[in-house]
C-alpha cells in the first residue's frame, strides 16, 4: 500500500495550509482529497509536488506493508 504520509508530515512541519498547498501546486480539491486519503493520484501530480516543494519522491511517498488480517 501506498501511503502519502511523508508529504502530510512535510506540510505540517513546514506549516503549510491545505488550501495554499492545493493552490501552489494547482491540483484539485479532490486530488487533494486522495493524497489525505491515501487514494489514487497520478505520477505527473506527485513529479509536480516535487518540483513545486523541490522535494525527492521518497519525501513525499512511501510503501506501508499490509497487516495480515
Amino acid at each position: 500500500m501506498i501511503t502519502y504520509e511523508p508529504l502530510r508530515i512535510m506540510l505540517v512541519k513546514r506549516t503549510i495550509k491545505k488550501m495554499d498547498f492545493i493552490a501552489k501546486v494547482g491540483i484539485s480539491p479532490t486530488t487533494a482529497s486522495k493524497l489525505w486519503k491515501d487514494g489514487y493520484v497520478s505520477l505527473e501530480v506527485l513529479d509536480r509536488i516535487c518540483e513545486v516543494y523541490d522535494l525527492e519522491l521518497s519525501e513525499v511517498v512511501r510503501r506501508k506493508k499490509q497487516e495480515d488480517q
